[in-house]
């Protein structure tokens, strides 16, 4: 698992993936939400949506609530990153959303919510309600592979399959956008770079999974 990951591993989960990506494979100001800014000036270069095996999490969080559903691929953030590597972090101390109950759809446990703006969406650029309004619109643009939306037995595969399955259940989106993250030879996430128009761009600068094979636990 990157390093990234591990220090924020606390921060894990949101809604149940499997949504319909839209046509394009890209979101606009307007597909992001009413009033929502997606600014070309912030410091940073692009964003990593970072979507968490859910079985990894509930593995060592088994009383989330996110765990009680059984989902797939749950919304861990949406992560303003630069392109040599490094990222920002905890930018301010901006108050979240007034109203964080409007976004239990991605974030039913309102300490991560909190935690994803202190930690991220300070760093954004973005308003609270618009940094959530754009990672939601992020998060629904994939389509998650049935092969993994439905699994009922662990399997294993290749990084190199997983991303696969992604591409051919998300054809408008290039194959160098994905990038599997994993931990133990265990599948903790799928990545996905995004400009900051949330347009797929290749993930150059993200380290992908080493392994010959992970294993992949049913939800």
């Amino acid at each position: 698992m990157r390093l990234r990951a591990v220090a924020v591993a606390v921060a894990l989960l949101l809604p149940i993936a499997g949504c319909k990506a839209p046509s394009q494979g890209a979101l606009t100001q307007e597909s992001a939400g009413a009033g929502t800014q997606l600014p070309s000036g912030s410091g940073f270069d692009f964003y990593l949506l970072n979507l968490s095996w859910s079985p990894e999490f509930c593995y060592s969080h088994p009383n989330a609530a996110e765990c009680a559903a059984h989902p797939s691929f749950v919304l861990h953030g949406l992560w303003p990153q630069n392109s040599d590597g490094t990222y920002p972090d905890s930018c301010s101390t901006a108050p979240g959303p007034s109203n964080p109950s409007q976004f239990n759809d991605i974030y039913p446990d309102q300490g991560l919510l909190h935690h994803e703006w202190q930690a991220h969406g300070t760093c954004s650029g973005l308003s609270p309600d618009a940094f959530f309004l754009t990672a939601r619109s992020a998060f629904h643009a994939i389509t998650i592979p049935p092969t993994l939306s439905t699994l009922s037995s662990q399997i294993s595969l290749p990084p190199d399959q997983i991303v696969d399955l992604f591409t051919a259940s998300n054809p408008s989106v290039p194959r160098e956008s994905f990038v599997v993250s994993c931990g133990h030879n265990f599948l903790t996430a799928i990545e996905v770079c995004l400009d900051k128009r949330l347009h797929p761009i290749p993930c150059s600068a993200i380290r992908s999974c080493r392994a010959n094979t992970v294993r992949i636990p049913a939800p």
